[in-house]
């Protein structure tokens, strides 16, 4: 399962390998991609959502599915 969440704050390469960190750290992620020009995050696997949001709120970025 695919999900896709949108994300604020990214303005760099650095940007997006922190939020794909945070979301690697998730239970049930099995893999993650984020774009700062879309201003979104790709993630693979079957965790919660709402885990994912706030995985990525704790990194320092405005996130919501």
């Amino acid at each position: 399962m695919s999900t896709t969440i949108t994300v604020e704050g990214m303005t760099c390469g650095h940007c997006e390998q922190t939020v794909e960190a945070a979301l690697a750290g998730v239970a049930g992620v099995t893999g993650a991609t984020a774009d700062r020009d879309a201003n979104e995050a790709s993630v693979d696997g079957d965790a919660d959502v709402d885990a994912l949001v706030q995985a990525v709120t704790e990194a320092g970025y405005t996130a919501h599915a």
